[in-house]
């Protein structure tokens, strides 16, 4: 706080005092009833504490869960666009790499009909899965071309102040863009070493674990506040390979 700021502070309150003192004399000056000047003045004195409790305890709770309720809003909106612009494609490449993806899919195909308990529990569960990520598997070639072709997106997520306030997500982002470096420095990735490959097999399954949990919070977010949007991402469920996004 800077000392101009204070002296301002310190003036008012001087000033408040003054005013506060020279209306009691005037009271006393009129009335010559000191009696009744110290009834009121410890009658507001008393109720000062009670008022205290009222605002700081009380409004002030209201106003900070309504703040960070709308916080919230703001960023289920930006995790929403990385979804929409990445995280969904990065889920399919990911579970392409993953030997035990028969196991996850039969988790989340049916997430449509997920009750927010379910939800919970299964956002639990996944961040103890074990994925065995194979990196010869898939394509990393097509990874590589994502996360290349989304890396000032994910350079925007960073910057953006509100996800300091998200910390599981600001996580997910810096695995994601620690794995696309990670790919975008290798000039050719046919033919590495295996330990390059398990290398890459361990930033892949950090990112797959976090991306998942985080994929399953936004759900949750969707089916209890926006419907119409739990609906269009239940229809490109990438673990479920029997859906279509046309309703039938």
């Amino acid at each position: 706080m800077s000392r101009k700021k204070v002296n301002w502070q310190v003036f008012l309150g001087v000033i408040l005092v003054l005013l506060s003192a020279f209306f009691y004399f005037l009271h006393y000056f009129i009335f010559h009833d000191v009696h009744h000047i110290f009834i009121y003045l410890v009658g507001d004195i008393a109720f000062v504490f009670l008022e205290v409790l009222l605002v700081t305890l009380v409004l002030h709770q209201l106003l900070h869960r309504r703040e960070k309720k709308l916080m919230l809003n703001k960023l289920n909106m930006v995790i929403g666009v990385f979804f929409s612009e990445a995280g969904v494609d990065l889920l399919r490449i990911f579970s392409g790499l993953d030997q035990n993806v028969a196991r996850t899919q039969a988790k989340l195909s049916e997430i449509g009909e997920w009750s927010e308990k379910h939800f919970w529990k299964h956002c639990k569960n996944f961040r103890n899965h074990h994925y065995d990520i194979n990196t010869q598997k898939g394509s990393l070639k097509m990874l590589k071309q994502l996360l290349q072709q989304k890396r000032p997106f994910l350079l925007n997520l960073l910057e953006n102040p509100n996800l300091l306030e998200h910390d599981s997500f600001t996580d997910l982002l810096w695995a994601i863009f620690h794995l696309a470096e990670e790919l975008i420095y290798r000039d050719n990735l046919d033919g590495l070493s295996d330990n390059d490959y398990r290398h890459l097999a361990g930033d892949i399954q950090r990112g797959y674990q976090l991306l998942i949990v985080e994929w399953l919070h936004y759900l949750k977010h969707l089916k209890l506040s926006y419907p119409y949007l739990f609906s269009l991402a239940v229809r490109t469920n990438p673990f479920n390979s029997q859906i279509s996004v046309e309703i039938k």
